[in-house]
């Protein structure tokens, strides 16, 4: 039994090391339905359950000081690539079809929550936020709220659970429709001579073929580590409350940060995806570490109501696609850059044309953007229901 800190997260950090190579070294086809961070969750958890680790005062400090300060660390990195003028140049009616999606996602929350209340535990809102951070960003905007609402670590397997489970059902039925896009189009009348000439503006491939070097890292490493230390110090200027913890500050400050950056020439550097990636795996694994499957128990019902937030999402896009004469891609590309984020995305887009790929890569990161706010936005609306 470990009860060491440092072997603890070395331990945390080979597994999911290990787990990242071997999705991108096999191509296996079960991480297009498990992705790296679920399975990091999983095995973790699975470990935790058998009791590898004890929580120790050594194992506990190290939980603590690793996970609260490179969490502002990570959201900061992440955001980098989040350039607002870029995303500006996408347009009125692809930003029209990304705020239709956040909104609706939303509406399906406090609907489905509203709904599911009596057969929920007490702080299964908490749960919820953090899945609605997921599904208007991605797992780092969850991880994010995670730490700002001080979401019990048992819960965020039901959390991950609806995220891999629900989610791969959309991403299947998304790809699924990409062939009826004519048709669905000449439903809404929609102009999709628009999307075209959006896509050929658009080119992302300077910062994307730039290679990373030993300077940038090194930079990026030392800004998002002083951006996590600024952020902590200014929270603890910041008024308190039972909502609007320190934490829920230092998460907030570190978003600003990060979207302030990303048009400076940091945000042309390479390697803040990398950076934030792995910070993002070492609090994956650290969560994971807090839980087991004995928590488990109401899976059902969290993914029976993952199900219902996204009927409730699609009807309400099939809707705005018709009020405001919104074609397929803009309402799919959307929907998939909220709920999946970066890595699902650009295949959606892919999957309709190559030349609108960079679409797909600036609506994630836009979601990257709004995530924990709206996460954070619904999480109270949540709590006041429950």
């Amino acid at each position: 039994m470990i009860t060491d800190g440092f072997t603890y997260l070395a331990v945390l950090l080979l597994i999911g090391g290990a787990i990242r190579l071997l999705e991108t070294g096999t191509n296996h086809r079960i991480f297009n339905y498990l992705p790296g961070v679920v399975a990091l969750y999983i095995i973790v958890m699975m470990l935790s359950t058998f009791g590898l680790w004890q929580q120790s005062a050594s194992v506990n400090a190290t939980y603590g000081t690793v996970k609260g300060n490179i969490l502002p660390a990570m959201i900061f990195l992440m955001l980098l690539k989040g350039d607002l003028r870029k995303i500006a140049a996408l347009g009125p009616r692809m930003l029209l079809a990304f705020a239709a999606a956040a909104i609706s996602i939303g509406v399906g929350f406090v609907i489905t929550y509203t709904v599911l209340n009596t057969w929920l535990p007490a702080d299964a809102w908490k749960a919820f936020a953090a899945l609605s951070g997921s599904w208007m960003g991605g797992t780092g905007n969850m991880v994010a709220i995670q730490g700002a609402l001080n979401v019990p670590d048992s819960s965020m397997g039901y959390t991950l659970l609806m995220d891999s489970i629900d989610y791969a059902i959309w991403v299947i039925l998304l790809l699924a429709l990409v062939p009826h896009a004519k048709l669905f189009n000449r439903w809404t009348k929609s102009d999709t001579g628009i999307i075209d000439r959006v896509g050929e503006k658009l080119d992302l491939g300077e910062d994307a073929d730039k290679r990373i070097d030993f300077t940038a890292l090194v930079f990026l490493l030392g800004a998002g580590l002083a951006a996590s230390a600024l952020s902590q110090n200014l929270a603890g200027l910041m008024p308190a409350t039972s909502f609007f913890t320190g934490t829920t500050w230092a998460v907030l400050i570190a978003t600003i940060l990060g979207v302030s950056a990303a048009m400076t020439p940091m945000g042309r550097m390479a390697g803040s995806n990398e950076l934030a990636n792995v910070m993002l795996y070492a609090i994956i694994a650290l969560i994971a570490s807090r839980a087991d499957f004995a928590g488990l128990t109401q899976a059902p019902l969290y993914v029976f109501a993952g199900l219902m937030i996204l009927i409730i999402h699609g009807l309400c896009m099939v809707a705005a696609a018709k009020v405001f004469k919104l074609d397929l891609f803009s309402c799919g590309i959307a929907s998939l850059a909220n709920i999946g984020g970066v890595a699902s995305a650009p295949i959606l887009a892919a999957a309709y044309s190559q030349m609108l790929i960079p679409i797909g890569v600036l609506m994630a990161m836009l979601g990257y953007i709004i995530g924990t706010g709206g996460g954070l936005l619904v999480g109270k609306i949540l709590s006041l229901l429950s």
